[in-house]
């Protein structure tokens, strides 16, 4: 079974190698996350390659060599070229330098697999398949994006504000998930659907006051 997590890895050491569409769509991800990036191949996509002549990672054109993952010592790894020699080599070594590992269509070789996920400013989504059907993950994720609008990012923010107060109105912990439990209702992610962010904060600040008068 399947840990789900979602990692921080702003500043870390990200290896990629291969240079195809797969790799192109892992590089995006990490970039935007704020990975130190190197990819590894002897030819990127026209995407990819753009990305390099700006500067925004650090491309080594040449195929995969032994050793090099070893010598870097790096956080992630993903082996994405079509050579499974080269990604089960790869994979090995990036275990023996403490790296965690992803080898595409290769679910059995992998530490970890990237979701297919909907991002909302700090709202974020994930649909996995364990490695077993990518495609089936960013087919449910398109079916899902018009669910959860913008707006859920920008909820989001208020609700955070009004947890920090709630910690002070509500001592307890049992009492706080008690409240969210009752207040955190189905119409009021229906306003934030819709875009009316400030009727669900009143709703939800009236809810602490009924809330607070039962206890």
């Amino acid at each position: 079974m399947q840990y789900p997590i979602h990692m921080e890895i702003a500043g870390r050491i990200c290896v990629i190698i291969g240079g195809g569409r797969v790799a192109e769509r892992k590089a995006q991800l990490l970039l935007q996350a704020g990975a130190h990036l190197t990819v590894i191949a002897p030819s990127l996509t026209n995407p990819l390659y753009q990305e390099a002549a700006t500067g925004c990672f650090f491309w080594l054109a040449r195929p995969y060599e032994a050793g090099f993952l070893r010598r870097v010592r790096p956080f992630l790894v993903f082996c994405t070229t079509d050579n499974h020699a080269v990604n089960r080599l790869a994979a090995e070594e990036a275990r023996e330098a403490c790296a965690l590992v992803n080898v595409a269509d290769e679910p059995g070789l992998s530490d970890f697999f990237v979701p297919a996920s909907i991002r909302r400013g700090k709202f974020l989504l994930s649909i996995g398949t364990g490695g077993l059907s990518p495609a089936f993950s960013r087919c449910l994720r398109g079916q899902l994006e018009q669910a959860f609008p913008p707006a859920f990012g920008l909820w989001l923010e208020r609700l955070a504000l009004v947890r920090r107060e709630l910690k002070e109105k509500l001592p307890t912990s049992d009492d706080r998930q008690a409240f969210w439990r009752m207040a955190l209702s189905r119409d009021i992610i229906d306003l934030v659907r819709a875009g009316q962010l400030d009727r669900a904060e009143v709703l939800i600040r009236h809810a602490i006051i009924g809330f607070r008068a039962q206890s």
